[in-house]
């Protein structure tokens, strides 16, 4: 197979990108496939100050699974198809096996909820998406104070660390890729994580992914928005180091349209090797191209 670059996270009609801007974009950045992920958070778990990027909000919104597959049916040579329905609705499950038998559904996310992400119902989903094969991107977020009581004090998602640790864990058959400034923050071992989202300075030594990913070969992570280049950026010469180590379950994505991702990579001077497991043969490992 000629060398790829796979995005393994992004999502339709969000931040002023239609199909048509959507495939332009991608032919700028030489992106040949990109992972269209769902995000099913409901509107009172929303920042509102976010809600002008976003396409749809209601029962299925901020980033409908509508619109992830109607992305796919007019371009399959282009997307992979995800979807990730919150798991505490009773028919969650059963929502996403229709949609792997009918549309063929190949991962599960974005999960991005106001929930502790190893609650009963949550468990149960994994699991099914083990036995089905699907990978599961998790957003994690702590809170910090919007200066406002309603709707909102805060927008944290997941419950922290120990509650996705507790999931990966619970969940040995099922491959969890972690995102977000709230995992990312944890490479380093300082005490930042619940200070401020995008934490600053050298990577100090005792990080929980650092540790995470030592001890549980069903976690991977992905490189996306700014919390992925910021994890690397603030400490360069932590990153190439961590990057080596890790090189079989680091997966390139943007959550994004700029290319800061690849601008961040292309100056650690990296092995073509290890660039091309970022870029295409991690994510082709958790989800094969037809």
């Amino acid at each position: 197979m000629d060398e790829l670059i796979i995005d393994a996270h992004n999502h339709p009609n969000w931040k002023g990108h239609n199909l048509e801007r959507f495939i332009e974009n991608m032919d700028k950045f030489n992106i040949d496939k990109t992972w269209l992920l769902s995000r099913e958070t409901p509107s009172d778990e929303s920042d509102p100050r976010s809600l002008y990027v976003y396409p749809d909000f209601g029962e299925d919104g901020p980033l409908s699974f509508r619109n992830c597959l109607s992305f796919y049916e007019r371009r399959p040579d282009r997307f992979v198809l995800g979807y990730a329905p919150d798991p505490r609705r009773p028919d969650a499950i059963d929502r996403l096996h229709s949609a792997i038998n009918l549309y063929g559904v190949r991962i599960c996310g974005e999960i991005k909820l106001r929930m502790m992400y190893d609650n009963p119902d949550a468990i149960r989903m994994y699991r099914f998406c083990g036995e089905k094969g699907l990978p599961v991107t998790v957003h994690i977020d702590y809170e910090f104070d919007t200066g406002s009581k309603y709707p909102r004090p805060n927008w944290w998602y997941g419950g922290g660390i120990d509650a996705f640790e507790r999931a990966v864990k619970k969940c040995p058959d099922t491959y969890f890729i972690g995102h977000a400034p709230g995992f990312w923050a944890h490479i380093s071992g300082d005490d930042q994580f619940d200070k401020v989202p995008y934490p600053k300075g050298k990577v100090e030594p005792g990080g929980d992914v650092v540790r995470m990913l030592r001890q549980y070969p069903n976690l991977y992570c992905d490189i996306s928005a700014g919390s992925g280049c910021n994890a690397f950026e603030r400490d360069p010469e932590f990153a190439k180091p961590f990057i080596l180590e890790f090189q079989d379950r680091i997966l390139y994505g943007r959550d994004n349209f700029n290319n800061q991702h690849q601008d961040m990579l292309s100056k650690l001077d990296l092995p073509e090797d290890v660039l091309d497991k970022i870029y295409y043969k991690n994510a082709l490992k958790l989800v094969p191209l037809d």
